[in-house]
């Protein structure tokens, strides 16, 4: 297809605790993803940097400041911040610079250096924003949204935290096949039962932790890659970068509406489906064509609601399909073969490039031993503050 870019390299710095500046960890992904792509630093010609907005000044001007570090060579530069959805929207804003004409090769790097605990609100007050109200009127951290979240499923869908401590054993087998993730070790259903309670019913190994890591790629127009010699790349076929539709401008609850005969379900689809939805469009693909997904598993609970937003699915059954394998490495649709965030971490505006990696690792076979046989299609999700939501489909 005529919008398809090619992933011509990609690299990752390991994520973890290091304590070290965000350009640090960037830069060690970028060489590695030109080195990947056997592309010379001096040949790209547009750098998308994802903010993080805790790296002080060098991090609101990413792109800036992963090119100084490189080296600065004349790069056009570009930063982008859509919180935890940074990643995509960097990704996106290459493609269209690609699909433009604007430049022939583009590095796309998001790295950070995150703090240990909660992430503090940034930027001020904003009593527009529902993620600072939640915050700040309702007091409702994200691992008490994320218990909430987990509470309804239990009484909507009668899941049980057994199913939520299954996610994490999952993906924990996955994650300790990876070398870069920051948990390694497998996890069984009583070491998640053992931890502590964090946000009842969700225990300390249902949520994931904050971390500092690194992701890059190198993308291309088809016919540079074809000229460089790579035949048959990696593609982007679509990037969705949408936000809440009116009136179902709650950012992340599915429809709460009851069978009361006064109860009338708002039209259209909520923000999480219409993220895949989008994409799925404008791909020219569904659910049932993915060989492979990577989700934004922030807890075990949100990633049940994935594969039912994603239309793995009906509604109601994720637990099933968790509980029949389907989503496990070996089964019919692996979700989070890289480990996911629960392996990795939060490293904001690296984890959606990541997720893009780790689908360009499994297509090109390079997986190891956490490939999925014959992929040949997956799609990445995440959303982020204020509405951010994205999702990238590739295809090989």
């Amino acid at each position: 297809m005529s919008d398809d870019v090619a992933v011509l390299g990609v690299g990752m710095h390991p994520w973890g605790k290091w304590g070290r500046r965000f350009t640090e960890y960037g830069v060690v992904a970028a060489r590695a993803a030109l080195a990947d792509a056997g592309i010379d630093w001096r040949a790209v010609q547009s750098v998308v940097g994802a903010e993080t907005v805790r790296g002080g000044y060098p991090g609101y001007v990413a792109g800036a400041s992963i090119a100084q570090a490189l080296g600065w060579q004349g790069a056009r530069v570009t930063s982008v911040y859509a919180a935890c959805a940074s990643g995509a929207q960097a990704i996106g804003t290459a493609r269209a610079q690609i699909l433009a004409g604007l430049a022939d090769v583009v590095l796309v790097v998001g790295a950070d250096a995150a703090p240990k605990g909660f992430f503090a609100p940034a930027g001020g007050d904003r009593p527009d924003d529902p993620d600072w109200l939640r915050f700040r009127v309702l007091g409702a951290t994200n691992p008490a949204y994320f218990g909430l979240y987990a509470r309804r499923r239990i009484a909507v869908h009668g899941d049980t935290p057994e199913d939520f401590a299954q996610v994490k054993v999952k993906n924990a087998a996955a994650g300790s096949l990876n070398p870069n993730a920051r948990y390694r070790a497998r996890v069984s259903a009583e070491d998640v039962a053992r931890s502590p309670v964090v946000a009842d019913p969700l225990r300390l190994l249902d949520i994931c932790a904050t971390s500092d890591g690194a992701a890059a790629l190198v993308l291309s127009g088809l016919d540079f890659a074809h000229s460089h010699g790579v035949s048959e790349p990696v593609r982007i076929r679509a990037v969705s970068t949408v936000t809440p539709r009116y009136p179902r401008t709650e950012l992340d609850l599915p429809d709460i509406a009851t069978d009361s005969a006064a109860a009338a379900a708002p039209p259209g689809l909520g923000l999480r489906p219409s993220i895949a939805a989008a994409a799925y469009e404008e791909a020219g693909t569904g659910p049932e064509d993915l060989d492979v997904a990577e989700v934004y598993d922030l807890s075990t609970a949100l990633e049940l609601q994935w594969y039912e937003d994603l239309g793995l699915c009906p509604a109601g059954d994720g637990a099933k399909l968790l509980r029949e394998g389907a989503t496990s490495l070996g089964g019919r649709i692996p979700v989070n073969p890289s480990g996911g965030l629960a392996s990795f971490g939060e490293a904001v505006p690296a984890q959606a490039i990541a997720q893009v990696c780790e689908l360009t690792w499994q297509l090109r076979g390079r997986a190891g031993d956490r490939q999925v046989a014959g992929a040949s299609c997956g799609i990445s999700v995440n959303q982020g503050l204020f509405g951010h939501g994205s999702a990238v489909i590739a295809v090989r």
